[in-house]
């Protein structure tokens, strides 16, 4: 059955409402109560701003419950009345809608992480957009919107929890000036997981104006062919008097619709600040020019939290890292044993380095629970290396527990011929979006010929099309075999990918090394057959990154293919060998090697994370005479200000500044011991508060594990906290420093009574505010005495508003 939502998407070009939270303020909302209540309380309020925006010309208008799940409704006690807000939403909005147009059920983030970033599981998270999304269909929405997504892996669950119950998706994430959420992810990597896990459109909303919004999805259509959507805010938003308002004008806006619709847009709303005008401004000019024709990407995109591979399709090759993998390897498989993942961290940077592209993560060791053992190894290299994850596994239940751990879109290594893997496995990578690695291999086994390979390809690539996967999707072994045992094997495996690209256009992979199994110089070998290999076609190699004579091969082969425009990547590499020249052949890059004095240790356990070893090295310092104090100032405190550094220069991400934080926190856990119930150093005593009215608090609570990490004494007061309390609070407790956070553009100015307050008070305090509408403008505007930035600023911020 045809959803009629999809026919008009794919039909002609389609116009979303603006700013909900805008127009309800002009009504008469009041900060401080629940917005999405008002369907209840109030519904013709709410169908006035339905109504502005069909009357404007909007196709979709979208229901009031961005914060209707059942985290948020908890703030305010509401959770158990979900069902009924979110049906009364809906109708409201189907009530004015009427046939003609479509309803959008709204979905906005938890305000929680998913594991290992937050404590969310996937499997909750997933829980709890089901939930709402079976209440929005009840009340007739036509799909789902989702909206101001951080976490791409909530995003994830967001979009399987909706199309489990067979609504159509439109997703959008938010990003900074940079190009990237909060937690590092570009718009390329959120819109190839997106697409991949069955969004129908995807775009961007919120926190950038019109400019912002077309930088990122014109990042996305270079990555993907699905319809885009661009829900700009009305520019960023200024101080004007005691009121925040959003300066771009209906007809500015208007006039860069064109520009938008070049870069494959589809659909156009608008988020922030944007009225019925807005909309019908922009909507004029929208629905008067010819959609853009998307070319199909017919290249594999694999992606990660915070970075994306594109292979195949005439892209050069890329090498797919193997060590992370026990076989043959005694010291790894013990460490998996015992739930240990040091050897795997610590694989997983040193490919990095090497210069792999993607990751193969096995934890095959007899004995184990493998379902446990693969969540926990992917928490791992998702943790330390920015690659997107190959899950390698031959059970379907450790396979989906590697596809709930991991962050962005993954390839599932393997399927083949045989019923019982296309029964089982093609289904789960279908599910939560993964490409696929297919032997090309039966339950008759490996075909002798090229032709035999090719023809279980072709009945693997019917199945897979059969379950609504693309070609791209899958990527073919050819499977190398024995040379020394088989001597044609080499040659039929080579005519076997050059088939698969001629006939088929295929996207090829090969694990390399058995080729040369039983022969001494194996490695001379396994470089020879990799370069032939790429020359028939190949897209991608998994051999070991940290041998030298294979990376060799491989660069030069692509610079003798032409796959190295300019030999650029060739040259750059050898410039890096010859900086590095004394390192052994085959081993791991130096900047991977292990540190040698204490101090250095304890900074790298800092810098990479390393909660299982960091308490051992810090009884290893105690029991080497260092008082606690000597511990954190030459070794913990180091570490930290490290991650600082490469969090400044975008080399690290929100999740990898927080596992250090947490590293920071189980090492002072520790040293507090041995303080014997007395408190060590203090820089100063913060109070923190989100302000009355706003309950976001994410990024109040991330600041405050970090300026405890760096010696401050925090008192957290939580949100929606009163002024009259933060006052209270700050006099009684001796404060040096006020944070407060708000989030939104209604809350924003009680930050300005809390600080006149505190100066009417007389309160020796020094104040800090930041938030994700607060600038350094309205910082300078309120006399707040510094402004915050992201949370790591704010702490270099506080550290020398304490040494004024």
């Amino acid at each position: 059955m045809k959803n009629r939502f999809l026919e008009a998407l794919n039909a002609r070009p389609l116009l979303f409402d603006g700013a909900t939270g805008t127009m309800l303020q002009r009504l008469g909302l009041k900060p401080g109560g629940c917005p999405d209540e008002l369907s209840l309380k109030d519904p013709a309020m709410v169908r006035k701003v339905h109504a502005a925006y069909i009357e404007a010309g909007s196709d979709i208008v979208t229901t009031n419950t961005f914060g209707a799940n059942r985290a948020k409704l908890a703030e305010y006690g509401l959770e158990g009345k979900l069902k009924e807000i979110n049906v009364a939403a809906a109708r409201c909005a189907r009530e004015e809608a009427g046939k003609d147009r479509f309803v959008a059920g709204g979905f906005g983030p938890t305000g929680r992480f998913v594991e290992p970033v937050g404590d969310m599981t996937f499997d909750e998270a997933f829980s709890i957009y089901a939930e709402q999304a079976e209440a929005l269909k009840l009340g007739g929405a036509d799909l789902v919107i989702i909206e101001t997504m951080m976490d791409i892996k909530e995003m994830k669950a967001a979009i399987m929890a909706a199309k489990s119950v067979g609504l159509p998706v439109v997703a959008t994430m938010t990003f900074d000036q940079t190009m990237r959420t909060v937690l590092g992810t570009p718009p390329e990597s959120f819109a190839i997981m997106a697409a991949a896990v069955g969004a129908d459109c995807i775009g961007a909303n919120c926190s950038l104006g019109i400019e912002g919004i077309y930088q990122a999805v014109s990042a996305m259509s270079r990555v993907v062919d699905t319809p885009l959507i661009a829900q700009p805010n009305a520019g960023l938003p200024v101080l004007k008097g005691t009121e925040t308002v959003f300066p771009a004008s209906p007809e500015e806006m208007a006039s860069f619709v064109p520009k938008l619709v070049d870069s494959g847009v589809r659909v156009l709303g608008g988020c922030c600040g944007t009225t019925p005008e807005h909309i019908r401004k922009m909507g004029t000019i929208f629905k008067s020019l010819k959609p853009v024709r998307r070319e199909r990407k017919n290249f594999t995109a694999l992606a990660s939290r915070t970075s994306f591979t594109l292979f195949g399709g005439g892209l050069p090759a890329i090498v797919i890292g193997e060590r992370i993998n026990p076989t043959g390897r005694k010291a790894l498989a013990q460490e998996i044993k015992e739930g240990k993942t040091a050897g795997i961290r610590n694989e997983a940077r040193a490919q990095a380095v090497s210069g792999a592209h993607a990751l193969d993560v096995n934890v095959g060791v007899p004995g184990i629970d493998e379902t446990e053992s693969m969540g926990r190894a992917v928490f791992a290299v998702n943790e330390n290396s920015t690659l997107p994850i190959v899950i390698d596994s031959s059970s379907p239940e450790a396979i989906e527990a590697g596809l709930k751990a991991v962050d962005g879109r993954p390839l599932v290594n393997s399927i083949s011929g045989e019923e019982k893997k296309l029964a089982t496995i093609l289904p789960l990578a279908k599910k939560y979006g993964a490409a696929v690695l297919a032997l090309t291999l039966d339950d008759a086994g490996i075909p002798d010929t090229a032709e035999g390979r090719v023809a279980v390809a072709e009945r693997i690539l019917k199945r897979a099309i059969e379950a609504g996967m693309r070609k791209e999707d899958l990527i073919f072994d050819c499977l190398a075999m024995t040379v020394s045992a088989a001597p044609l094997s080499a040659i039929e495996t080579l005519k076997a990918i050059r088939l698969l690209k001629e006939r088929l256009g295929l996207t090829t992979v090969l694990g390399v090394s058995n080729i040369s199994f039983g022969l001494p110089a194996r490695e001379v070998i396994n470089a020879s057959f990799l370069t032939m290999a790429i020359a028939a076609g190949l897209d991608s190699a998994i051999i070991n990154p940290n041998n030298k004579a294979m990376m060799d091969a491989y660069h030069s082969s692509l610079v003798l293919l032409n796959q190295d425009i300019r030999a650029e990547r060739y040259i750059k590499r050898h410039q890096a060998q010859t900086a590095e020249a004394g390192a052994d052949k085959g081993t791991a890059a130096p900047s991977a090697s292990a540190p040698t004095t204490l101090e250095a240790r304890l900074k790298k356990a800092v810098i990479e994370g390393d909660e299982e070893n960091i308490v051992a090295l810090v009884e290893e310092a105690l029991k080497d005479g260092w008082d606690p104090i000597k511990i954190s100032g030459e070794g913990l405190v180091p570490g930290l200000e490290e991650v600082g550094r490469l969090f400044g220069c975008n080399k690290y991400y929100l999740p990898q500044v927080m596992l250090s934080a947490e590293t920071m926190k189980k090492a002072f856990a520790r040293l507090k011991k041995e303080l014997k119930g007395k408190s060590g150093p203090s820089l100063g005593k913060v109070i923190l508060a989100t302000v009355e009215g706003d309950i976001h608090d994410i990024g109040k609570n991330i600041l405050a594990t970090l300026l405890e990490n760096h010696g401050f004494e925090v008192i957290d007061l939580g949100k929606n906290v009163s002024s009259a309390r933060i006052v209270e609070e700050a006099v009684s407790k001796k404060a040096d420093i006020v944070g407060l956070s708000a989030l939104m553009t209604t809350t924003v100015m009680e930050m300005d009574k809390v600080i006149k307050e505190l100066k009417d008070r007389g309160v020796k305090v020094m104040t800090i505010v930041g938030g994700a509408v607060v600038t350094k403008e309205f910082s300078d505007k309120v006399k707040a005495d510094e402004y915050g930035g992201d949370a790591l600023s704010a702490v270099e911020k506080m550290k020398r508003m304490m040494r004024q």
